[in-house]
């Protein structure tokens, strides 16, 4: 069984700092919550804070608590946690001013927002807060207490249709990392809760204390690409009718063939403009937008299972070009082919040859 954790003595000041001048910060915790949501965004404001009294700076950074509905809880993954402080106590009027609100996600995120106490707390510590953030599903509880309404907002990239659905008010967008809408933060999932509060430490303290904290987490400061390159790029609906269902499970097998709209409607026994007005009621998006998505996936395969060059790559996925993979995989993916191959194949990919040296170790590595 898992150890428990007394977050208050992570959270005590730095020798010497001036706590007039540290920024409370609030994460808030639950039964089931994602055990990262709330340790990752703590040890980057610890961290924070410690550069600060390393640097002598005036300025000491943060006072990160962790507070929960009531006395300990155990995370998803079955830590004890035992918090600072209540939420009730969090938004007391008269209590301490917060400077930044952080609620985490997990599975027992969906409980949480539907518990009128918690989304009342959670509202009314908001109300005391410069800033509110949350972290993966913690959006969802943002969202029942109405923080969220007409603005922006991101959350794990298998949740997010499911955002969309249950807070129409709320403008759900997939693949950033994280996004910023006024004073209003949310980021995607688990890790993400990482870079969404390295970015609070940058716009704080600037960069150079962002990049110290970083670099002690081993982490980037800012990654590159959104969190389209972790998700699964076929999620969309399986259409109902069969000739359109059989359809795509022969793109899927076929990525390589004429995949073009004519050819699609012709094997659908369908004119093209009756056969996208099906394809898109029945599937989401429209044909072609389909098919690069399984395009896109399937190069995604190969470049994790194999050391195949990028004009391989770009063959075996139906791209007709190296450059139409790249553009392709920086659309869906937000990296290029070479990067995604770096951080998820299986095959490193050798060192880039120096121009004009001719090595043929190097010709058609994915790039």
């Amino acid at each position: 069984m898992a150890e428990n954790v007394r977050s208050a003595s992570l959270c005590q000041p730095a020798a010497g700092a001036t706590m007039a001048l540290m920024r409370r910060v609030v994460i808030v915790g639950f039964e089931g919550c994602q055990t990262l949501d709330v340790v990752g965004p703590l040890d980057v404001f610890a961290g924070a804070r410690d550069a600060q009294a390393r640097r002598g700076a005036r300025d000491a950074g943060y006072e990160p608590l962790v507070a929960g509905v009531g006395g300990p809880f155990r995370s998803d993954a079955g830590l004890r946690m035992v918090p600072d402080l209540t939420l009730a106590r969090a938004g007391a009027r008269r209590g301490p001013p917060i400077d930044t609100l952080v609620v985490a996600g997990g599975a027992g995120t969906r409980a949480a927002a539907k518990d009128p106490a918690v989304v009342r707390a959670v509202a009314a510590v908001a109300a005391r807060a410069r800033r509110v953030t949350s972290v993966c599903t913690g959006a969802f509880v943002l969202a029942a207490a109405g923080l969220l309404d007409g603005r922006r907002a991101t959350t794990h990239w298998a949740h997010c249709e499911q955002l969309a659905a249950d807070f129409p008010a709320v403008r759900v967008e997939t693949a950033p990392i994280f996004v910023r809408d006024g004073a209003v933060w949310t980021s995607a999932g688990v890790t993400a809760g990482i870079d969404l509060a390295l970015a609070l430490v940058e716009e704080d303290l600037g960069r150079e204390v962002a990049l110290l904290v970083a670099r002690q987490l081993v982490v980037f400061v800012r990654r590159a690409g959104g969190q389209s390159q972790f998700s699964a790029q076929l999620a969309a609906h399986a259409a109902a009718r069969a000739p359109i269902r059989d359809l795509q499970a022969w793109i899927v097998d076929h990525p390589d063939a004429p995949l073009d709209v004519p050819s699609l409607a012709r094997r659908s026994a369908m004119s093209v403009r009756h056969f996208c007005r099906v394809f898109r009621s029945e599937v989401g998006v429209p044909p072609a937008a389909y098919v690069e998505r399984v395009r896109v996936e399937t190069a995604r395969r190969v470049l994790e299972t194999t050391a195949a060059g990028v004009e391989e790559v770009a063959a075996a996925a139906g791209f007709g070009t190296p450059e139409a993979l790249r553009r392709a995989f920086g659309r869906r993916v937000g990296v290029s082919p070479r990067e995604y191959r770096a951080r998820f194949g299986a095959n490193p990919l050798p060192s880039p040859a120096p121009r004009g040296s001719g090595s043929a170790g190097t010709r058609g590595a994915a790039s």
